[in-house]
């Protein structure tokens, strides 16, 4: 004798739909076509000394009527986080989070790209290594606490986009600079 199939309806509640399996990604392919090597659930590779690179960027324009209270050009930041794959974009927007690759050939300079389009950025920043405290930080989601978690635990105290740029670049100036191609403008 066949299992008899339960109800559709038990107490008010909807059975839920059978899940389907997806098969999951081992691999990411490469831009050129050809296979790249395994992907790992790990994070230690991001987190060796001078793997990656963060740079924040200002700007923005009021397409919503309460960032007309900010300042004009510093209504809205963003982070572009470099590594030996490329570049990742970090765009926190209104209700939602933007987390982008773009397929960009080797050695382009994104930072460079930003400037040109009128925007201010600032940077190299190394990101903070992950930290835990006794208390989750409670700051309101805004692009802000978005771009702060990027630079991590040592990141400076800001409420606006341009109170962090105000913060970060007093602590570049504080800093040596490094200058290399990809920040040398003439």
């Amino acid at each position: 004798m066949a299992p008899r199939p339960a109800p559709a309806r038990r107490r008010g509640r909807v059975a839920p739909a059978p899940l389907a399996r997806v098969p999951v990604e081992q691999h990411a392919a490469s831009p050129e076509g050809s296979a790249a090597t395994p992907m790992r659930a790990s994070h230690r590779h991001a987190l060796a000394e001078g793997a990656q690179r963060v740079w924040i960027g200002f700007g923005g324009r009021a397409d919503r009527l309460w960032l007309r209270l900010l300042r004009p050009g510093f209504r809205h930041c963003f982070a572009a986080v470099e590594d030996a794959q490329g570049w990742t974009v970090v765009e926190p927007l209104s209700g939602r989070l933007l987390v982008a690759r773009p397929v960009l050939v080797p050695g382009f300079d994104l930072p460079g790209f930003y400037r040109r389009a009128g925007l201010a950025v600032l940077g190299p920043f190394t990101p903070g290594a992950p930290h835990c405290g006794w208390l989750p930080a409670f700051s309101p989601y805004s692009c802000v606490a978005v771009c702060r978690a990027l630079l991590g635990k040592g990141a400076p105290f800001a409420v606006t986009p341009r109170g962090l740029f105000r913060a970060l670049e007093k602590s570049l100036q504080g800093k040596e600079k490094i200058l290399d191609e990809r920040n040398l403008v003439l």
